[in-house]
């Protein structure tokens, strides 16, 4: 949604419903605030909209996952990038995928994404019908 490239089933969907967010999806959005260049001009811009969307997420809607999701999370992405054959550099970026689908698993919420590729990995190697996926405009 930041980039504006969510199709207008997706934005309905996401006005319709309640909508949970995960710790480690702000930990993602938090670490550009320390990753971006301060002397970037596009930097305060993009910083500024994801404080927005922080600010958005409703703390009884915000969660954090259990210690029984992060320890099966580093065997489910450990897994994937064996099988699937990762490339280096994008074991964390799965990591926090995992735990993300772990945690909707354990709570029996959805995930929405766009990254069909890696949860499409999750959901075949522990299948829980978790996740619904949508294609970029």
């Amino acid at each position: 949604m930041l980039q504006d490239r969510v199709p207008e089933a997706v934005e309905r969907l996401l006005t319709s419903r309640l909508c949970n967010h995960s710790a480690i999806a702000l930990a993602e959005l938090t670490h550009l605030f320390g990753r971006l260049d301060p002397g970037d001009v596009r930097s305060e811009a993009v910083l500024e909209e994801i404080s927005g969307v922080i600010s958005d997420m409703p703390n009884h809607r915000l969660g954090a996952p259990s210690v029984n999701a992060l320890g099966e999370a580093g065997i489910l992405a450990g897994l994937a990038a064996r099988l699937a054959h990762v490339e280096a550099g994008r074991e964390q970026a799965l990591l926090n995928d995992a735990i993300l689908y772990l945690q909707a698993v354990e709570n029996g919420q959805i995930v929405l994404t766009r990254n069909i590729r890696e949860f499409d990995w999750f959901d075949q190697l522990l299948p829980c019908d978790r996740v619904l996926f949508y294609s970029k405009i």
